[in-house]
């Protein structure tokens, strides 16, 4: 059993921050800003919650952090309440935000100097996968800090792997997203060609699934794409903010991305037809406007 933290409950890090209490056996202590959330949680999981990220990073063996975005990030890490504030020398920063590649080797650089140690750790497979504890983590960092971290990571993961050094997992992250990217648009755009054909969708993919088309959205997402639903996953502004990650990150390495900078447009369509809040399956709903 470690002694951790786990700072932000969203969507993502709410069962997360639950699996490393109920089936990894860690003690472990929240914070949120939304006190309620923080407090709710630590009376269904039996935790603690704590006032600012500094209390609840007091003594911890590893601090997790699981927000928005790079300044999101950097309002709990750093300045008089943030979690460097409170980490005892030795402790491991573990930030499960999909932020930029940039922010991690900073962060990297910052906790080395206070005697601390980091691993960028951003995951995959969304609500469904934090709330089942079969997160794909994708970490950077040192051999020997990911070793001592992974066995109270893999409480809320399926698997989890070490990428490289500081930002190799944000950069793992975004070529993941990417991927998305691309197969999302491409589904849409079949089903739509589908549809408009006259053909049995069910049939379709029934058929087409199990060939090289097949792909995890297809086999998850195509029934309630056909049925015009789209509350089943991640949400389209946040794959904006991702796609801007990569998109910054192309610019700064000299990579072309130009599927993704088109999807990326298409989606901001999608914002504006009120589907900031859709899954990012919604780009069916574009073609079929």
């Amino acid at each position: 059993m470690a002694k951790t933290a786990f700072i932000g409950l969203g969507v993502m890090g709410y069962p997360m921050a639950g699996h490393l209490k109920a089936k990894g056996g860690h003690d472990v202590t929240v914070f949120n800003r939304s006190t309620e959330k923080a407090q709710k949680w630590a009376g269904e999981h039996g935790g603690a919650h704590a006032a600012t990220p500094r209390e609840a990073a007091d003594g911890a063996d590893f601090v997790f952090t699981c927000v928005g975005n790079d300044d999101d990030v950097r309002s709990v890490v750093y300045g008089d309440d943030g979690v460097f504030a409170g980490m005892k020398p030795g402790a491991t920063l573990i930030d499960n935000t999909t932020a930029s590649a940039e922010l991690a080797r900073e962060l990297d650089a910052a906790a080395r100097e206070k005697g601390f140690k980091f691993i960028d750790a951003p995951v995959s497979g969304g609500q469904a996968g934090a709330e089942n504890g079969v997160l794909t983590v994708m970490c950077g960092g040192e051999e020997a800090d990911f070793a001592a971290a992974k066995p109270v990571i893999d409480a809320y993961a399926k698997m989890v792997g070490l990428m490289g050094p500081a930002g190799s997992g944000q950069l793992t992250k975004m070529m993941n997203q990417i991927c998305i990217a691309g197969l999302v648009e491409g589904l849409s755009e079949a089903i739509a060609f589908g549809q408009k054909s006259g053909l049995d969708i069910e049939k379709v993919i029934g058929v087409i699934s199990k060939g090289a088309a097949g792909s995890w959205q297809m086999e998850n997402r195509y029934k309630t794409m056909i049925a015009d639903h789209y509350e089943h996953g991640f949400a389209v502004e946040w794959m904006r903010k991702d796609l801007g990650i990569c998109l910054a990150e192309a610019r700064r390495n000299g990579t072309t991305l130009p599927v993704t900078a088109l999807v990326d447009q298409f989606y901001a369509e999608v914002e504006a037809m009120g589907g900031k809040r859709w899954d990012t399956s919604s780009l069916l709903a574009r073609l079929n406007r």
